[in-house]
């Protein structure tokens, strides 16, 4: 069974998880990761990039799921998602609604990458959460709109 976090400790981590993608310094990035995520934890991308899955598919593999598991390999996925959308100054990233409390202690949640200039939606995604007794993600599934 999952820790299930109380409301204010689900807005600290939310609140952090978003600011890690939008965080341009990092050092303070790293120690957001941290904060957030367990020390094992994980992501899954379920629905990968169209391109991906095109090579995939080319290869004759199943679409595959991307996962990432630890602080580092969330360090370099957060910092490269940085780099592409958020550094150029385009885009931010931002939580769409409030978090959904689901079954057995998990929490979704939708979130939007704006364009900075016009204020449109350039992506968006779906996340479920999962979380350990220090109230960091344990498991996160994501996917992208």
């Amino acid at each position: 069974m999952s820790y299930e976090p109380t409301d204010f400790e689900l807005k600290q981590l939310l609140d952090l998880y978003l600011a890690q993608w939008n965080e341009g310094d990092a050092e303070r990035r790293s120690d957001m990761i941290r904060q957030v995520w367990a020390v094992d934890g994980l992501q899954v991308l379920v629905n990968p990039p169209q391109e991906i899955r095109e090579t995939a598919a080319h290869h004759g593999i199943a679409s595959p799921l991307l996962e990432v598991r630890g602080h580092d390999a969330f360090d370099a996925r957060v910092r490269r998602a940085y780099e592409l959308f958020v550094a150029p100054g385009q885009y931010t990233f931002e939580l769409n609604g409030g978090p959904v409390r689901q079954a057995g202690a998990a929490v979704s949640f939708s979130w939007v990458m704006r364009d900075r200039a016009d204020g449109s939606v350039a992506g968006a995604g779906f996340d479920v959460l999962t979380f350990d007794a220090d109230a960091r993600i344990r498991t996160d599934h994501q996917f992208v709109a």
